[in-house]
């Protein structure tokens, strides 16, 4: 199938990457030259514009970093509804406000265009082998007809609702995953602080009640110190701000998404905005003078 791949960033880029070891044919288009001459080489052709990127497919896929850029890239000028032939369908896998999500559809639908929303999970390592968790939104017969285009990038392809409900269920995996974090973190300091070491209380309770996929994941790049971003602390806040906006739209209280938020803009103040969210345990080292 010919796709359009619009975002080419750590996350972007591994997507289409998969998307052409399953055979696809992608035409890609993102701001950064850099970043489409790495896709130019795995043999994706390269369009000027995501004007020039719809006018040539029937199914487009944009990830972007946040609402704007999805308008940007979608609404504004030389976007994808200027391209687009009535029938297209876009897929908007960018981690977004649910609300933006539903504006964007509405204006794809004044031009006849399907969407889905679909953000992901799992980060850059789970974009690289192809096993993202992917929540959609949209219309069931849309979802089926991409579906299996969205299987070449994840393990597990689920659809939560109409519109907006694929952003609205990141946005809880998103809560979840820096509570989860902020929670190792703090457990870890305790036992760093007691004399045990933190390694061997990873091992004692990774199998039990107490153990994650984010503990599993985490804990070896806090003892390791490596930050290095599977997911900038940055993206982050962007999340936990959309999730806190939603939350106050529909009336839901998120007291704690508030707190671990704080703890998030701490550390992009002190220069940590660009390192995996993993380095929420900076931010407890840095209450106790002690390294985890």
């Amino acid at each position: 199938m010919k796709i359009g791949f619009i975002g080419l960033g750590i996350m972007g880029r591994p997507m289409a990457k998969n998307l052409i070891k399953a055979g696809h044919e992608l035409i890609v288009f993102d701001i950064i030259r850099d970043n489409v001459e790495v896709l130019a080489a795995e043999g994706a052709a390269v369009a000027a514009s995501p004007k020039e990127v719809a006018q040539q497919v029937k199914l487009i896929i944009t990830m972007v970093p946040n609402s704007p850029h999805v308008k940007t890239a979608v609404m504004g000028e030389n976007g994808v509804l200027e391209g687009a032939a009535e029938g297209a369908i876009l897929v908007d896998m960018s981690s977004i406000a649910p609300l933006a999500s539903q504006e964007i559809a509405e204006a794809c639908a004044e031009k006849g265009v399907k969407m889905i929303d679909a953000p992901v999970s799992g980060g850059e390592p789970k974009a690289i082998d192809g096993t993202l968790s992917i929540m959609a939104g949209g219309e069931q017969s849309v979802f089926d007809e991409v579906k299996e285009v969205l299987s070449a990038m994840g393990a597990s392809v689920v659809l939560c609702g109409n519109i907006g409900a694929g952003n609205t269920t990141k946005l809880a995996n998103q809560i979840i995953v820096a509570l989860n974090i902020a929670a190792v973190s703090e457990a870890f300091m305790l036992s760093t602080k007691a004399g045990v070491d933190p390694i061997r209380v990873f091992d004692a309770i990774k199998g039990g009640l107490a153990g994650s996929t984010v503990m599993n994941a985490k804990i070896p790049k806090i003892t390791e110190r490596d930050f290095s971003p599977g997911f900038k602390i940055d993206l982050h806040i962007k999340d936990l701000k959309n999730a806190l906006d939603t939350g106050h739209s529909v009336g839901a209280p998120l007291p704690f998404t508030a707190q671990a938020l704080e703890i998030l803009q701490y550390l992009t103040a002190h220069d940590c905005g660009q390192e995996d969210h993993s380095a929420i345990a900076k931010y407890y080292e840095a209450l106790s003078g002690t390294e985890i």
